[in-house]
């Protein structure tokens, strides 16, 4: 059975500790297995990568993925870092909130 994470791709984050403390992006992955996440334009490492058929090769920027515990929601009111929960709105219908403001957080 796979890991469960309140953080999930598309998630507005921040990052929370490290070297890049206060950036805020998109998540664009989440690696379940090593329960890391990779944010846009967050821990930017160089990759030097050989030529093949399809990209040139050379030294090549991207995204690093950083540990889940080093980032944190954005809260869509006041944009600031928060903790998530749940509730279960009418219909059954079960939704992630923040925990700072009480608003539903939604991709």
């Amino acid at each position: 059975m796979s890991k469960k994470f309140k953080i999930k791709k598309g998630d507005k984050v921040t990052v929370i500790t490290g070297r890049d403390k206060g950036k805020k992006g998109e998540v664009l992955r989440v690696v379940r297995d090593d329960d890391r996440v990779v944010v846009q334009g967050v821990n930017i490492v160089k990759r030097h990568t050989r030529p093949t058929a399809s990209t040139p090769g050379g030294i090549v920027e991207q995204e690093a993925p950083l540990h889940i515990s080093n980032v944190a929601h954005i809260d869509p009111k006041s944009d600031q870092p928060t903790r998530v929960g749940f509730r279960v709105e009418e219909g059954g219908r079960k939704v992630r909130v923040s925990k700072r403001s009480g608003e539903a957080i939604d991709i």
